[in-house]
């Protein structure tokens, strides 16, 4: 059956009785599908935080290499993970569909259960959204937070002195898509909800400033430089990469320091901090996520790579306690070489070089 054989209003009211048994109702919802718009309930003083991501057919995923509920869940993650970022209690989504009439039911269920997979996860219900007709499929995600104003996650809050940590691994993601493409096999690999390391990381004395890691650890660090008005130092040395990377790289003729480095859509989350919290330990049990400090920020402009000069080797990395939740997207390939003397440019020109070396599209976010 496709999705001609149903009608618009078929596939809505498709999705609206699979997201009312996708949990319990939440007390942010006054008015959820079913009307011209949904109604939500924030509490007092908060601010709403609004954002907004496109997964497209031939562009971020292809039916070849994802089946339609790893699209589903991947579409909501990316953005929840911007909520993260911010420090923001993920709130609702309300979701565009298009797709062409060709496209078979069982595609558009599979796209609606991965959503209300990560929905339900994240605490991010499925409030409304609009199916319409295309020639090929994407799913556009708007989702909304909230946060209190002072305690927002932000790119330019980074100060010279601060430690510079990520959560999680990085390159896994580059490693699984460039694996999935050369074997012509399916992307399984998911991307980490961070909801709690983000809101953990708000409420913490000594934060500095957050992003996720999507396009990539050089042109993530480079937005956060730029927007501080600092520069930084990396320790390669120190990326925090998945069990059994290295060898993976080697099998499939793959530098494993320019995925962990270049190869985005890891959505950790990548950020600074300062005082007596920011040791590695402390905050992994904090955020209840493996932490790793990976440099330092610095006043003289530029990225730097190499082992920071005051950085001791003091709170390296460390793994949150036993039972710290997890839940699991793709991207390609490279080679690059860094040394401990290297030194690279700010933002906007070494994104575009770590894309080239990654041989793949610059896509955007803002």
């Amino acid at each position: 059956m496709r999705l001609r054989d149903v009608g618009e209003f078929g596939v809505i009211e498709a999705i609206a009785r699979a997201a009312s048994r996708a949990g319990p109702p939440s007390p942010h919802v006054v008015l959820g599908i079913g009307d011209d718009a949904a109604a939500l309930r924030l509490r007092s003083g908060e601010a709403v935080v609004v954002t907004t991501d496109a997964v497209v057919e031939d562009v971020h995923f292809t039916w070849r290499h994802q089946d339609a509920r790893t699209v589903g869940r991947r579409a909501l993650l990316v953005a929840v993970s911007d909520l993260s970022a911010m420090g923001a209690r993920p709130v609702a989504a309300v979701v565009a569909l298009a797709a062409p009439p060709a496209l078979p039911v069982a595609r558009a269920r599979g796209l609606t259960r991965g959503l209300l997979d990560v929905a339900r996860a994240a605490g991010c219900p499925l409030v409304g959204g609009n199916v319409t007709r295309a020639r090929f499929t994407s799913l556009t995600v708007t989702a909304l937070g909230a946060a209190p104003p002072a305690r927002l996650l932000r790119r330019d809050a980074a100060r010279p002195g601060d430690r510079l940590f990520v959560t999680g691994t990085l390159g896994g993601a580059a490693l699984a898509v460039a694996r999935a493409r050369r074997r012509d096999a399916r992307v399984r690999h998911l991307p980490t909800l961070r909801v709690r390391a983000g809101l953990a990381l708000a409420r913490m004395p000594g934060a500095g400033a957050c992003i996720d890691v999507s396009d990539g650890l050089l042109a993530d660090l480079g937005h956060v430089l730029a927007a501080s008005g600092v520069g930084a130092t990396l320790d390669p040395a120190r990326l925090p990469r998945p069990r059994g990377f290295a060898a993976a790289c080697a099998r499939e003729g793959l530098d494993p320091e320019a995925l962990a480095l270049a190869g985005g859509e890891d959505y950790e989350l990548l950020f600074s901090a300062r005082g007596p919290g920011a040791r590695a330990e402390r905050l992994a049990r904090r955020l209840g996520a493996p932490v790793r400090e990976i440099g330092v920020v610095e006043d003289t402009p530029g990225l730097r790579l190499g082992p920071p000069a005051a950085s001791a080797e003091r709170g390296a990395g460390a793994r949150p306690p036993r039972g710290a939740a997890a839940s699991r997207a793709g991207r390609p390939r490279g080679r690059a070489s860094t040394s401990a003397a290297a030194t690279l440019p700010a933002a906007p020109a070494q994104r575009g070089a770590a894309e080239r070396r990654m041989g793949r599209p610059g896509w955007r976010h803002f």
